[in-house]
């Protein structure tokens, strides 16, 4: 297990982009089984949702015929009378999958909702044809009312803030997070040469994207603490009171300690905007919160100060369908702040924005997220394609019809609890049972391992005589498998994150003893050079 030039040369890669090398030399022979537990794609899907949606795709169609029948072509349909047309049709089709998810759909909407039958009907036929832009651009109508209120119940815990939280929807969470640092940039509320915090470990882009000669930002890290279950300490929310740190850019639950932020910590961070740091920005990408029962995100409890950003890819099993919503409070510090912007600057922001409004000095920052979406002057075609914006609905209202026996989110977790638990079982390792642990990662630090199982000698021989990615470089070329390298996350060195969410449940104890294996195999090494 020499250290390689080659893979030296592979040190500075994204763990991402390591990943592929990885792939490639586990694959390298073709009579072995790879498994790749390295990006955390699920392998499930949810399915009430999907089959409302394509059967409301086969009632849209008959609304279009309704207008006009010519060879090939259909018309724009009309809203009036759609809803009783639609609960006509899930009656002619009470057989079908998905029939009656719509009827129940129907029924939530008007009836605990309070949304008119027909403005949502021809909401979401007009939207699942796609025959218009997205208009209003932000968020269709009453899309942005159920994506609001399936917010309320995933991130808040169904104890929302006061006041109302404005909707973005976009091409995915990491589109969200794109628009927001070039918005935040325009909008003059960061600077290149600013210092903005960093919750680490963190997914790898989040410690990149600033970096990157668009920002030129400076980071401050605050480190989880390993030793108290992933939690920031007293000492680490502390640092936010720099008042030259212009915001806290966070993932909760994390990435890959997979841990959500207990709430005394929230709580905190809570106080000291409402205090000292009233000008601190928190944002945070809080798409595994579903995976932790009673989640409250940090846009419940600091919500003047948050930008919350949220993906449906990971709970639903939709990460090609790319939905992602960014989330900001109607009152918040962020609208204040660029209005106390000094003369020059909102001089500069008025003819940015002078094209789109005719009070360009008053728009609100998440629509001039919109705005620079589209480089400001395309702003009339942005907006999230509205096909995907009904299947944000459909997902949202999958979780609102399911509030009281909560068998989707039940069976989600069961998932990859059980993984969790056949991960650690084959390691020999004890399982660790967190309510803030979503389990949809897990991070392993092999250095605390190998002290652990051969003491301090070992370990010290493991950390100074290989690379921090050895350990990943030798599970995919000796054992087949493929693990995301967690130093790259602002993890341990040698640390690795598994991710519970892509393969069976047999495959984790492969994994489990290809990682315990390994560990010998050092040991063997190292006494032999005794």
């Amino acid at each position: 297990m020499n250290i390689s030039s080659e893979e030296k040369s592979y040190e500075q890669l994204s763990p991402f982009e390591l990943k592929d090398k990885l792939i490639q030399m586990a694959e390298k022979r073709s009579e072995k089984l790879m498994l790749n537990a390295g990006r955390g794609n699920p392998n499930w899907v949810a399915t009430n949702s999907r089959h409302a949606f394509f059967l409301l795709g086969n009632f849209a169609m008959e609304e279009a015929y309704r207008i006009m029948s010519r060879p090939g072509l259909a018309g724009a349909p009309e809203s009036s009378g759609s809803a009783d047309r639609l609960r006509d049709f899930c009656k002619i089709h009470s057989e079908t999958r998905g029939a009656q998810f719509l009827t129940d759909a129907m029924k939530h909407v008007t009836d605990v909702m309070g949304l008119d039958g027909d403005e949502f009907t021809g909401e979401m036929v007009d939207a699942i044809l796609g025959d218009h832009y997205p208009t209003p651009d932000r968020v269709l109508l009453n899309t942005e009312k159920i994506v609001r209120a399936y917010l309320d119940v995933a991130m808040c815990d169904s104890r929302p803030p006061e006041g109302t939280m404005d909707i973005f929807l976009t091409e995915g969470g990491t589109a969200a997070m794109t628009y927001i640092f070039n918005t935040l940039q325009e909008n003059h509320l960061v600077k290149k040469g600013d210092k903005i915090a960093i919750g680490t470990p963190i997914f790898t882009p989040y410690l990149e994207i600033p970096l990157l000669n668009d920002f030129e930002l400076v980071i401050v890290d605050v480190e989880q603490n390993e030793e108290s279950d992933w939690q920031y300490t007293d000492a680490e929310i502390e640092k936010l009171a720099d008042p030259d740190i212009k915001a806290f850019f966070l993932v909760n639950p994390s990435n890959p300690s997979s841990v959500s932020i207990a709430e005394t910590s929230l709580q905190k961070i809570s106080d000291l905007v409402n205090t000292r740091r009233k000008d601190l920005i928190l944002l945070t990408d809080d798409v595994y919160g579903t995976f932790v029962n009673g989640f409250r995100s940090l846009a419940a409890i600091a919500p003047r100060n948050t930008i919350l950003v949220y993906s449906y890819s990971k709970y639903f099993g939709a990460t090609g369908w790319r939905l992602g919503a960014i989330g900001i409070n109607s009152n918040n510090v962020m609208d204040e702040m660029i209005a106390a912007l000094p003369e020059a600057k909102k001089k500069q922001l008025h003819q940015r924005y002078v094209t789109i409004s005719r009070d360009p000095d008053s728009i609100k920052l998440i629509d001039r997220l919109v705005a620079d979406s589209r480089t400001v002057a395309l702003n009339h075609t942005a907006g999230l394609s509205t096909p995907q914006q009904v299947m944000m609905v459909l997902f949202s209202l999958q979780e609102l019809l399911d509030l009281e026996s909560r068998l989707y989110r039940k069976e989600v977790q069961n998932v990859v609890r059980e993984r969790y638990n056949t991960l650690y079982s084959a390691l020999g390792e004890p399982v660790v049972e967190l309510t803030c642990y979503a389990k949809y990662y897990t991070t392993i630090d092999i250095h605390k391992l190998a002290l652990k199982r051969h003491g301090a000698k070992f370990a010290k021989w493991l950390q100074d005589t290989h690379e921090p990615i050895d350990f990943v470089w030798n599970l995919a070329d000796k054992k087949d498998v493929v693990l995301m390298d967690g130093g790259g996350f602002a993890a341990p060195e040698m640390s690795v994150r598994v991710s519970l969410a892509n393969l069976n449940k047999a495959d984790y104890a492969v994994i489990g003893k290809a990682i315990s294996d390994l560990l010998e195999d050092y040991k063997t090494e190292w006494e032999a050079g005794k």
